[in-house]
Parts: structure tokens; C-alpha cells; sequence
């Protein structure tokens, strides 16, 4: 029998920020119909609210394609801060003037593959049954230290990078090819191995993975963050070749924005 057989095939995460994607549309006729003084007196009040908010952890960026004009991310420390943000906006005359086109929820998450596989090993030697008391006690003892320790990544400020590239992905499920049958050991090398290109990215690209699953319809968000844009395509391009990608990787919409000041709403909404 393997020693891992006996424990959850479920890596550890811990979970930090609350986030919340949104990607909007400007109603461009309905806003040109507006008098110049009226659409002055609406950016002038989006633009006090937005940079409250931009205190407290919300970005504003202009979108590149057909998908959006603009997109707004809001980084908060849980879903109950997260869901005062997002109810705030429609207060705002502005709003009757954006449409959504989509949003994503979901929270920033580290994942524990090298630590679960230590824990659960030196659980295994011990003989410490799964899920018994002395189980839980341990694990929820190394995900505190773990916890503290990672802080600042689990609540991390939005970076002040330029350009943003922000994609849901999902694990294969296939009936051939299925990330969640394989083992934790197997799963553990090829995210060791996928995390290596991302570390030789790691002075140009500022990578905040989050998890989604039950919040969302993808399993993860990844938001890239850089000076210049040529970047993301050349690390995610890269990241194609490992097996965890190539065989395993499923990806949804990808969005390229650029950094907005709030200042420069007005400039952004100028006719």
C-alpha cells in the first residue's frame, strides 16, 4: 500500500483576499446625449467615490478588444467587504451609463503541495489516522504558522504595473485525461515544474493567483501584472510546453488592460 493511500488526495491552500473582477461596457450613445455640464458633474462624483476606493484596494483599467471598455478589480479582505464594494457602484449616476459584460469572484489562494506531501508523510509514519482529532489538530497547526507566514502574499496590495493580463483556467476533467485522478505526488512535480518558468518571470511579472471553485465558473484566475504587455505573452507561451499546461490546462477569456489613474476618468470618458 502507498502511504499516501490512507489520506485525501486534496492539496492544502490557504485562502486570503476576496476579489471581484468586472468588466464593463460605456453606453456610448446614451452618454453623448448627456449635456457637457451633466456628464462633468458625474465624472466628478465617480471619480471621488473611485479613488475612496482605490484606498481601500480597487484598480481601474481601460480594456483593450470587444470584451470591455473598462474593467474595475477590488482586492478586499473578505466577502462581506467585497460585496459593500460591489453594491456601492450602482449608487453612482455613472453606472446607468456602463453595462456589464462579465465579472469573475473569487479569493487569493496558495497552494501546499510541497507541504501537504511532508505533513501528510510525516502523519503517515506516525500512524496518525486521517481526519482523526491528532489529523486535524496538525494540520490546522501548520496552516496557522503557514498563514502568518504568508501574509503579505494572502493580502497582497494591487501591483501599480502598467498592463494587467487576467484569464479563469480550469484542470482537465476529460475521461482520458483527468487532473484529479492523478496522484498528489504526480500532481505536486508537475506543479513544482510549472512554477519554475513562472519564477524566471519573477522581476518583470507579478503573478496573484486566486481559487474559484464554488465561487465561480472557472477553478482559477490568474492576474498578471507588468510593464510592458509583450510579457504575459511570452511567459504564458512558454508555460504552454510544461505538461501541466499541455495536457491538463484549460483556459477561458483572456483581458488586457491598461492602468488607469482615477484622475483620468474624465480623459477616458471625454467626447
Amino acid at each position: 500500500m502507498h502511504q499516501f493511500d490512507n489520506f485525501p488526495p486534496v492539496p492544502l491552500t490557504l485562502e486570503g483576499a476576496a476579489l471581484l473582477h468586472q468588466m464593463l461596457k460605456i453606453k456610448w450613445p446614451q452618454w453623448r446625449a448627456l449635456p457637457h455640464a451633466r456628464r462633468q458633474e458625474v465624472i466628478a462624483e465617480a471619480g471621488q467615490a473611485l479613488a475612496s476606493m482605490e484606498g481601500q484596494g480597487s484598480a481601474m483599467f481601460s480594456l483593450l478588444g470587444h470584451k470591455g471598455d473598462l474593467m474595475l478589480i477590488h482586492f478586499r479582505k473578505d466577502f462581506e467587504a467585497l460585496g459593500l464594494a460591489e453594491r456601492s457602484l450602482p449608487k453612482l449616476a455613472l453606472w446607468d451609463y456602463l453595462e456589464s459584460t462579465t465579472s469573475y469572484v473569487s479569493v487569493v489562494e496558495l497552494g501546499l503541495y510541497e507541504s501537504t506531501l511532508k505533513m501528510y508523510s510525516a502523519l503517515a509514519e506516525s500512524n496518525v489516522p486521517a481526519h482523526s482529532p491528532e489529523w486535524e489538530k496538525t494540520i490546522e497547526e501548520t496552516l496557522g504558522r503557514q498563514r502568518e507566514a504568508m501574509r503579505p502574499r494572502l493580502f497582497p496590495e494591487i501591483p501599480p504595473a502598467k498592463f494587467v493580463c487576467f484569464y479563469p483556467m480550469d484542470k482537465r476533467r476529460g475521461e482520458k485525461k483527468n487532473w484529479y485522478q492523478l496522484s498528489i505526488e504526480e500532481r505536486q512535480r508537475q506543479m513544482a515544474e510549472h512554477g519554475e518558468i513562472g519564477r524566471r518571470y519573477a522581476g518583470t511579472v507579478r503573478q496573484i493567483i486566486s481559487g474559484s471553485i464554488g465561487f465561480d465558473d472557472w477553478e482559477w484566475g490568474v492576474d498578471l501584472f507588468a510593464e510592458d504587455p509583450i510579457v504575459f505573452k511570452r511567459l504564458i507561451y512558454e508555460m504552454r510546453f510544461d505538461e501541466a499546461s499541455a495536457v491538463y490546462g484549460l483556459f477561458g477569456a483572456f483581458y488586457i488592460g491598461q492602468r488607469q489613474k482615477i484622475d483620468e476618468l474624465g480623459t477616458l470618458l471625454d467626447l
